[in-house]
């Protein structure tokens, strides 16, 4: 089971402490960081000092770590123009030396387009899934021809589809809890489907649907990788957790049922039952990401078991 720590910066975190925690994540052998695209807070936090650019923050992190995978859960669709954003990602992947993952999403949260002027379309899943088609295929296309697309929402033409990125292909991720589409769309285009904030049994049925499309698409089921994305409260007793939970503003009894929280021998047994339904991978997502003292706790009492 592969260990991710995920970041929602959004929250309230400037490029310095994202950074040391990045820094964390790698010398406490992890194996990768993540972190949300999103311009506003979200409930009752201040969001203080204001929101960070993701791939901006990734740029920056790829050359400050060595080891470690760095990616989004989900850029944004709606932000970006899938040109410019299959030219970002290229670069980031350069600077890293090749350890770019792009998770890719339809874009939501309509308060921040409204906050920062970025339009918000009404039809936001077909605008995605030529988002996939365009960045996707300019980094297949051969160095020295072209690329062109036709679609309803994107049009490119005669496209050098430059740069290309530093790895032979970048992990596409795909993730959501949508029934039809959702799973048809990670056939197509994904190396690995994201099930975020669900339970053991919701997760089991959206893997099925995931694997059942795979297969209707002529791929293996077993071609995609099959994670979740959780939130984490660990420590060594009751007093830790009460007191970690505390200050992100969640109850232990809710964390527990929703999320990785407990001592470390209880978040032990719920990983083993994601890994019972096909989960090779958590993303762990950290809510206060000035408690380093929890990101040690974890690599030495949760992560040291699952090897």
């Amino acid at each position: 089971m592969d260990l991710r720590i995920f970041t929602e910066p959004q929250q309230g975190a400037t490029y310095d402490t994202l950074l040391t925690v990045a820094k964390a994540t790698e010398d406490l052998g992890f194996d990768a960081f993540f972190r949300s695209d999103h311009y506003l807070k979200m409930g009752s936090v201040d969001g203080l000092p204001g929101p960070t650019d993701a791939w901006i923050t990734l740029a920056g992190l790829a050359r400050e770590t060595r080891r470690i995978r760095l990616g989004t859960l989900m850029t944004a669709g709606t932000f970006r123009l899938p040109g410019v954003l299959a030219i970002q990602v290229a670069q980031v992947d350069q600077m890293s030396g090749g350890r770019i993952e792009l998770g890719l999403g339809a874009g939501w949260f309509e308060q921040e387009h409204t906050a920062y002027g970025i339009p918000f379309p009404k039809e936001k899943f077909g605008r995605l899934e030529e988002q996939l088609a365009i960045v996707t295929g300019l980094w297949a296309t051969e160095v020295g021809r072209t690329f062109d697309f036709q679609g309803t929402y994107y049009e490119l033409k005669d496209s050098p589809a430059l740069p290309k990125p530093t790895q032979p292909k970048i992990p596409v991720l795909i993730g959501g809890h949508g029934a039809t589409r959702t799973p048809k769309l990670a056939a197509k285009y994904a190396d690995e489907f994201n099930m975020p904030f669900a339970s053991v049994e919701d997760s089991e049925r959206q893997f099925g649907r995931v694997r059942a499309a795979a297969e209707e698409a002529g791929r293996k089921g077993d071609d995609l990788v099959y994670s979740n994305a959780l939130v984490v409260c660990v420590g060594k007793d009751d007093q830790e957790v009460a007191r970690r939970a505390a200050a992100i503003g969640r109850e232990v009894d809710e964390l527990k049922l929703n999320g990785l929280a407990g001592s470390p021998a209880e978040v032990v047994d719920k990983i083993g039952r994601y890994a019972e339904i096909g989960s090779s991978r958590l993303y762990l997502q950290l809510l206060d990401l000035h408690d380093l003292d929890h990101l040690e706790l974890i690599s030495a009492q949760v992560q040291s078991q699952l090897s």
